[in-house]
């Protein structure tokens, strides 16, 4: 059985990858700093696949903690690197701390992947590093924009950092662009936890029709997009974990052209916040409460993907639509609720 390390393994994409990952043969590891998160997803985890994850808990910021891991773990086949701060708002407001956790975590897993001579690193990267491109849909050779928050910079300088370490190291790389991921695993064991209020808008919707918050803010109803509201590529968490595995195990099967290539991960389709917000309600059978609101530092317009690489190369294909992934993550939220009635 093949050992992957995956950090961030406490985290959202993170948990439910760790279960796409064992569903296909492999043993994993987890390291996760739980700054913003707990241990609570690897409980669920173990009730889906039977496997207890070890997870280390460890702030990759520390150079020497880090290591340490590495060293105990020098069988690993590879490292998916999720482990990082996520929220446009709060880099906005904060930047420096993003650049300071964010890239420093990076450049210490590649320190060690180096040193140990780990063959093989998926990185979580985004659809942000495209900034605000009028060529839609975007494929991977679309010219980078402006980034426009902190945290989309981080992404794009993360992705420079590995480009330059791939000219002179032999670590074979894949960074995976994925659009915006949401809903959570059928079983509603595990899904999407924000620590504080959510920022994302999936997590906002549920929250608010379960009566954590009192109402959803649509930022912006006046670009140039079929009803005003901001256009995102929305993913199911699963179908985006199981690209992961793909790529790990296209890695380990020698397929890769390059040792460093760029993936996009996204449905193709284009959906504006008020159609997910509808697709919620038809679903959930619940009349969100929602206002309009003014437009929000950070956001993007519109962008959705090409998806035909990850399909030719990987394999991959997304298989939950919009309906799905609201449903899974209406599910998740009232597992969440039913669990503290319960208590």
């Amino acid at each position: 059985m093949q050992k992957v390390l995956v950090t961030g393994g406490c985290g959202y994409i993170g948990s439910h990858t760790i279960v796409d990952l064992i569903n296909h043969g492999f043993e994993v590891v987890s390291v996760d700093s739980n700054v913003r998160s707990s241990t609570q997803l690897l409980e669920g985890i173990e009730k889906i696949t039977g496997k207890k994850i070890h997870n280390y808990k460890v702030d990759l910021c520390n150079l020497e903690d880090t290591h340490a891991v590495f060293h105990e773990n020098r069988d690993i086949v590879g490292v998916i690197h999720f482990a990082a701060l996520k929220t446009v708002p709060e880099s906005v407001s904060d930047p420096l701390y993003y650049f300071q956790n964010n890239l420093t975590s990076l450049i210490n897993v590649l320190k060690c992947v180096k040193e140990f001579n780990v063959p093989n690193l998926v990185f979580s990267s985004s659809c942000s590093v495209y900034g605000n491109t009028t060529a839609l849909p975007v494929v991977e050779s679309t010219p980078l924009g402006e980034a426009q928050s902190p945290y989309a910079r981080t992404k794009q300088m993360g992705e420079q950092i590995i480009e330059d370490y791939a000219r002179v190291n032999s670590t074979n790389n894949i960074v995976l662009r994925y659009f915006n991921p949401v809903g959570a695993h059928p079983s509603a064991l595990i899904g999407e936890l924000p620590l504080g209020r959510p920022d994302n808008l999936v997590p906002v919707i549920t929250q608010t029709a379960i009566g954590k918050l009192p109402k959803v803010t649509v930022f912006g109803t006046d670009y140039h997009t079929r009803d005003g509201s901001c256009v995102r590529d929305y993913i199911h968490v699963m179908d985006i974990a199981n690209a992961h595995t793909k790529a790990l195990q296209y890695l380990l099967d020698g397929k890769n052209e390059s040792n460093r290539e760029i993936i996009n991960l996204g449905t193709g389709n284009g959906v504006t916040v008020l159609e997910a917000i509808k697709a919620f309600e038809k679903v959930s059978g619940v009349k969100l409460n929602y206002e309009l609101g003014p437009r929000r530092p950070g956001d993007v317009i519109e962008i959705y993907a090409n998806n035909s690489y990850a399909r030719e190369r990987l394999g991959w294909e997304p298989k939950q639509g919009i309906e799905d992934m609201m449903r899974t993550a209406w599910q998740w939220e009232v597992s969440l609720r039913d669990r503290v009635l319960n208590n």
